[in-house]
């Protein structure tokens, strides 16, 4: 079900701890004008933006189950110029949104420091009781050359994975191992119950520990090498389903309820639908909602 509406007043209409897992990126900071009244990322101050982002999160937390997880992509931005990144996750950024976007809300930083929002973001998070258990770096491969000749180029977004309890429901993603892996012996891992990672190293406790490669293959890393897709359907740019598979699947039980507040495009959803869970969205802009709802109208074609 899609819910049309202000993220935070309609998170407060929903029951407490009524979801499996929150997957989502909200608008970035200073990026882009959706044109709609209300949208967040607008704010004068990145602090007020935190703020705001942070007390639609306050909601999250109480509608999510004890045993949730919840998962947020954020993109960071350049203080002074009032835009950042051209190569964003979930809400992309283009040139041409750049050059059209008007009143972009400015930083008393310093102008070119990156300001750090999704740090800000994070530690604010746990200063309101979240625990986050991991920093996901998403590697975009085919991310956009940058203009920019007195930096390096970003080709990375940060996601974060929290919960609201010690104990929650996770189920362990492995990951193919690779060649490179095995930089103590010089050889291939291979799956049959013996390893050299111990030679060479001067150390026996790789045995103690029965560290032996596992047949289905290592503990996924926190690294994850995913390239972004273009989606003619919007004018702004959406998340990749490979970048939200890992997260259903790890942090939400079969027929658990998905929760999105920040709808946009749907992906969510889409990857949702096809895992066997629920979901809800939450999106403020209906232009949005009628592209998403035709996304899942095909996937549900497809999956029939």
């Amino acid at each position: 079900m899609i819910i049309q509406g202000d993220a935070l007043e309609q998170l407060k209409k929903l029951s407490d701890e009524s979801v499996d897992c929150v997957v989502t990126s909200p608008p970035y900071w200073a990026l882009r004008d959706y044109g709609v009244e209300g949208q967040l990322g607008l704010e004068p101050t990145f602090q007020e933006y935190i703020t705001k982002l942070c007390n639609i999160f306050d909601e999250v937390k109480r509608v999510l189950k004890k045993s949730g997880t919840c998962w947020v992509n954020m993109g960071d931005t350049y203080g002074g110029t009032g835009s950042g990144q051209k190569d964003t996750g979930k809400h992309g950024y283009t040139p041409e949104a750049m050059a059209t976007t008007k009143n972009k809300p400015q930083s008393k930083l310093q102008g070119k420091s990156l300001i750090q929002i999704p740090s800000r973001f994070a530690i604010e998070m746990t200063n309101r009781g979240w625990i986050l258990r991991n920093e996901i770096i998403w590697y975009k491969p085919n991310g956009m050359p940058s203009s920019a000749k007195d930096r390096f180029t970003v080709d990375f977004e940060k996601v974060f994975f929290f919960v609201k309890s010690k104990k929650y429901w996770f189920e362990t993603q492995y990951e193919p191992y690779t060649e490179d892996l095995d930089r103590w012996g010089g050889e291939k891992l291979k799956a049959d119950g013996e390893s050299t990672w111990d030679e060479g190293t001067g150390q026996d406790t790789y045995r103690d520990r029965n560290m032996r490669p596992n047949s289905n293959g290592r503990n996924k890393r926190c690294v994850w090498r995913i390239n972004t897709k273009p989606f003619k359907e919007a004018h702004f740019a959406v998340y990749p389903e490979k970048l939200i598979e890992p997260m259903i699947k790890a942090g939400c039980p079969e027929d658990g309820v998905v929760l999105d507040p920040f709808f946009g495009a749907g992906t969510t959803a889409v990857v949702a639908q096809k895992l066997n869970r629920k979901w809800l969205g939450i999106e403020l802009n209906p232009e949005y909602i009628e592209i998403a709802e035709e996304r899942l109208k095909n996937i549900q074609q497809t999956l029939i």
